[in-house]
């Protein structure tokens, strides 16, 4: 059956002006970005039978070019809409906590750096600089490794902060294993950043920890 022939109530397009984005399945959201399906198949069906073979949604989103152009119904038209509105809503995310005190809401700054890193099938450190008044000047993404783990080098970050005129940043890296917790070397290099800042009299906030099912403060845990 055609969605179109559908009740209007259950139509995704119509359930959304109606009750929501958030009321939609993952495959109900993934279908109107879709907009059609294939043949023997609804855009409905084939968001489900795509959810199926990568296992998420956010699996599908983190794909690469290869991989997301070579599924059914998927392609290059299709990658493009989809990296646009990753930018957008990374963009979107970037204006929330723009000329506000970032420690005023600390989920918005969380949001912001999981559309950066969460993602991402490499290690990757980066920092939110900020002003006297906390509020974000640049984001920065400074070194990348390999999945197990990214060489970080404090002199580099205190250039970066100083060529940013930053009064004070917030350190981020994600954990391409799942886990958010911090490990030792986590911990460590935390200690060695804040003590290299801390020489030229710019302050460590945090160092927030990035899965993509979880993030992990360490000011929040007290480790700072």
């Amino acid at each position: 059956m055609r969605i179109t022939d559908w009740p209007a109530t259950e139509r995704p397009r119509e359930k959304l002006l109606e009750r929501g984005a958030a009321a939609l399945s993952d495959a109900e959201l993934l279908a109107i970005f879709l907009r059609t399906g294939v043949t023997g198949m609804s855009a409905v069906d084939l968001a489900r039978r795509l959810l199926t073979d990568y296992g998420s949604l956010d699996a599908l989103l983190a794909a690469d070019r290869a991989s997301f152009t070579a599924g059914r119904g998927l392609g290059e038209a299709k990658y493009v809409q989809l990296q646009a509105v990753l930018e957008m809503a990374r963009r979107h995310a970037g204006e929330t906590i723009r000329d506000r005190d970032v420690l005023s809401d600390p989920s918005a700054t969380r949001a912001y750096l999981a559309l950066h890193l969460a993602r991402s099938e490499h290690e990757v450190f980066a920092c939110v600089f900020l002003d006297n008044r906390n509020r974000v000047i640049a984001f920065e993404e400074l070194f990348r490794g390999t999945i197990d783990g990214a060489a970080v080098y404090p002199r580099e970050v205190v250039k970066a902060a100083l060529a940013h005129n930053a009064a004070a940043v917030i350190l981020a890296h994600n954990h391409p294993s799942g886990v958010a917790e911090p490990s030792p070397a986590d911990r460590d290099i935390t200690r060695r950043l804040a003590d290299a800042l801390g020489l030229v009299d710019i302050r460590v906030l945090d160092h927030v920890i990035l899965a993509r099912e979880a993030t992990t403060s360490l000011a929040e845990r007290g480790m700072m």
